[in-house]
């Protein structure tokens, strides 16, 4: 059982998925990052200082032992906005690697090489010996 496990997690796309998923977390990161420091505080400003993550609905007030119950639909505005920027990023990326294979594949084959003097000597040598 040992080895078939190693040999399951030894295996090409299971090492590449590992690779893809940490990639991706930090990835995320880098995301969430640009939004929230750099792209909603211009957005916030714009709406006379609203902190999106402050935004929020009391549903019941806080009392001195039990703490208020709020519907936080600010943080859900950040994260629909975070989504929306890393699958905007990953369609562009996606789009720019499919260009990049239609180049590829419609690059004409390379022109087959210049023979080298010796090698032109060479076959007139034995196109002479034929005669």
């Amino acid at each position: 059982m040992l080895d078939e496990f190693k040999a399951f997690a030894m295996k090409g796309n299971v090492v590449d998925m590992a690779v893809g998923i940490i990639i991706g977390g930090a990835f995320g990161k880098i995301i969430s990052s640009i939004v929230g420091d750099v792209i909603m505080p211009p957005i916030g400003l714009l709406l006379g200082g609203v902190n999106f993550t402050d935004l929020k609905i009391t549903l019941k007030a806080a009392t001195d032992t039990v703490p208020a119950v709020t519907m936080n639909y600010g943080n859900f505005i950040q994260v629909t906005v975070d989504f929306l920027i890393i699958a905007f990023v990953i369609f562009m990326l996606i789009k720019a690697m499919n260009a990049a294979k239609k180049k590829e594949a419609a690059a004409p084959p390379p022109a087959p090489p210049v023979p080298t003097k010796q090698e032109i000597l060479l076959s007139e040598i034995r196109d002479l010996l034929k005669k």
